[in-house]
């Protein structure tokens, strides 16, 4: 994921290693399948027997993804012992600017509903729930109208 967001989106990084965001600009946010076919072998390592698991769990999110133009914060992750600092908010807010200035919406998905008020306070709105697999865990789509 690292490397498509590198290549085709903006990789944001607050002091160092305490957080990182990783936004794909509109029409960039779907992974090309020849990089899918390139990162197999390191997911293969990562999840073991849980890597076709985790390929239909990511399928069912892409389902529901939007197709009109948006930025997608596709990862956004502090440090613990450094939550609470106005890293994520920090990491998130020059491109939220530019989705203003741009007049684009932007988008991602929660996979925690602790999240859902932190993200509500950057003007994200839940706009439905996924249920990943029959037992699996929710995940909450957030959209951002620009301002």
């Amino acid at each position: 994921m690292r490397r498509h967001h590198i290549v085709h989106g903006e990789v944001l990084v607050e002091d160092d290693t305490a957080g990182a965001a990783m936004w794909d600009p509109p029409d960039k946010w779907r992974i090309p399948l020849r990089e899918q076919l390139a990162a197999g072998p390191s997911l293969i390592r990562a999840m073991g027997a849980r890597t076709f698991t985790g390929m239909r769990a990511l399928a069912e999110v892409e389902k529901k993804h939007p197709r009109e133009p948006h930025w997608y914060l596709a990862v956004l992750g502090t440090e613990p012992a450094s939550q609470g600092k106005g890293i994520g908010s920090a990491l998130m807010q020059p491109i939220l600017d530019r989705c203003d200035s741009e007049g684009l919406p932007a988008y991602l998905e929660s996979s925690k509903d602790t999240n859902i008020p932190f993200y509500s306070r950057h003007g994200f709105e839940v706009t439905g729930e996924i249920k990943i697999g029959k037992d699996g865990p929710m995940v909450w789509p957030m959209w951002r109208t620009p301002k």
